[in-house]
């Protein structure tokens, strides 16, 4: 009997820790400004941000349902003391299109910070840009 009572919290104590991890990695984000991701061009609005089992970001937009896939290129040391809240940062970047007439600015999204984790870089910018940092639905700036 008491074998099982321990079998049982171990079981729960593991469970907690899974769904403590996956809590850890998720985070609902508003973005403001219309934005590009893993190849392609997303509308400004809610999303749900994630990380999948094999490692990569997952962006689905909370109005639509519809997911993109964002590929992670390497991992970025967390920062000391760590940052409370997760957030994306956005490399901003300037762009002549569609006719070369009209200067337009781009958001690339770049990183991806989950709560007391290390980053995720997407997307590495060469060449002159600011960064746009948005943070998590109900985490203060």
């Amino acid at each position: 009997m008491r074998r099982q009572a321990l079998t049982l919290a171990l079981v729960l104590l593991l469970g907690a820790g899974a769904a403590l991890a996956a809590a850890q990695t998720e985070a609902s984000f508003e973005i403001p400004f219309p934005f590009q991701a893993g190849g392609k061009k997303l509308a400004a609005g809610a999303y749900t941000v994630s990380l999948t089992a094999d490692g990569h970001l997952l962006l689905k937009q909370d109005a639509t349902a519809k997911e993109t896939p964002v590929k992670v290129l390497e991992r970025i040391a967390g920062a000391e003391p760590p940052v409370a809240g997760p957030r994306l940062v956005f490399d901003e970047v300037g762009d002549f299109a569609p006719s070369y007439t009209e200067y337009v600015t781009v958001y690339i999204l770049s990183e991806a910070w989950f709560e007391g984790g290390d980053g995720l870089r997407t997307h590495l910018t060469k060449g002159a840009h600011r960064t746009k940092t948005v943070t998590a639905a109900g985490t203060k700036k």
